[in-house]
């Protein structure tokens, strides 16, 4: 037999994330209002030279494991219940999908509010007090 058989992987879902704010999606410029607005130190970097750089080291290191450990529990949310606990007292349960890059929105499925049940919505994070699942 001169037929050969290829094994094929399993394809995985892939999410497309947002690209960047340059045109060549390299990351971001840390002189961008975005980047200022969005990943402000407690320490200036004007200032780094004049400054321990332990105590940057410190809070750098600090700031990494608590963007992991946040980057895990929204990984283990997915395809999960989720409780959202939002602003004036109103709860929503949703199936959890994914958030942006920005986590300025999360992707939820089978949204129940109190006044009826959407198929698919976005959750602006900003009105989100806290959140809770099962794990």
């Amino acid at each position: 037999n001169g037929v050969e058989r290829l094994n094929m992987a399993t394809p995985v879902s892939v999410l497309r994330l947002p690209k960047g704010p340059d045109p060549n999606s390299r990351g971001f410029d840390p002189k961008s209002p975005r980047f200022i607005a969005l990943c402000r130190t407690s320490i200036s970097t004007s200032a780094a030279s004049e400054v321990d750089s332990a105590e940057l080291q410190r809070e750098q290191h600090a700031r990494s494991v608590l963007r992991e450990t946040f980057l895990r529990c929204l990984l283990s949310m997915t395809n999960k219940k989720v409780q959202f606990h939002m602003y004036e007292k109103v709860k929503v349960e949703a199936t959890f999908g994914a958030s942006d890059i920005d986590v300025l929105n999360f992707q939820v499925s089978d949204l129940h509010t109190p006044i009826g049940v959407q198929k698919e919505a976005l959750i602006r994070s900003q009105d989100v007090i806290s959140f809770t699942f099962d794990v």
